[in-house]
C-alpha cells in the first residue's frame, strides 16, 4: 500500500472509533436488550489489560533497548491486539452501562479529573499515532518509526497507566 492509501486508512480508523465512542458514550443509540451480566465485570478486565499493556510497553522498549528487533516487534504487536481488546471491552460496556460520577471529594476529587481529562484527550489522539508508528515499523522504516514513537510512546504509556488509575479512583463509585 502506498503511503497516501496508508495516511487515509489511518485517519479513517481513527475518526471511525473516535465517533463510536462518543455516539455510545452519549446514548445516542438506545438500548434494547436486556444487560448480559458478564457487562459489569469489563472495568475491571480493562483495568488488567491496560496494566499489561504498560508492562508490555515498557519490556517492549527494553528489548529495543537490547537490539532485539524481533521481540520488540512481537510484544508490540501483542501490545496492540491487547489495546484493541480494550477498546471493544471499553465500548460494549458504555453502550450498556450508564456513567458512573465521582464520589470523592476535596483535593481527591480535583485530582480525578485532572487524571481522567488528561487521559481522556491522550486517549482520543493516540489511535492514529500508533497505527503510523506501527505502519513505519513494519515496513522498517527505522528513522520515520524512531520519529514516531519518540510521541507515541510515552502518551500510549501514559494512556494505559492513567485507564488502571482511573478505575482504581472509580471502582469505589460504581452501583451495579
Amino acid at each position: 500500500m502506498n503511503d497516501k492509501l496508508i495516511t487515509r486508512l489511518v485517519y479513517g480508523i481513527s475518526v471511525f472509533v473516535f465517533i463510536v465512542v462518543v455516539i455510545l458514550n452519549r446514548k445516542f443509540i438506545p438500548v434494547t436488550i436486556e444487560t448480559p451480566s458478564f457487562v459489569f465485570y469489563l472495568p475491571a478486565l480493562n483495568a488488567t489489560i491496560n496494566g499489561l499493556c504498560s508492562i508490555l510497553l515498557l519490556v517492549s522498549l527494553y528489548q529495543i533497548k537490547r537490539k532485539n528487533i524481533e521481540l520488540h516487534k512481537k510484544i508490540n504487536i501483542a501490545t496492540f491486539c491487547l489495546s484493541s481488546l480494550f477498546l471493544v471491552s471499553y465500548i460494549l460496556f458504555h453502550y450498556f452501562v450508564k456513567e458512573t460520577s465521582y464520589g470523592g471529594t476535596g483535593a481527591m476529587k480535583y485530582i480525578y479529573y485532572v487524571i481522567l481529562i488528561s487521559h481522556i484527550f491522550l486517549a482520543s489522539i493516540v489511535l492514529p499515532l500508533i497505527l503510523f508508528s506501527f505502519n513505519a515499523g513494519l515496513k522498517m522504516d527505522i528513522p520515520k518509526h524512531r520519529k514516531l514513537v519518540r510521541f507515541t510512546f510515552p502518551i500510549w504509556l501514559y494512556v494505559t497507566i492513567t485507564g488502571v488509575i482511573v478505575y482504581l479512583m472509580i471502582s469505589p463509585y460504581y452501583t451495579f
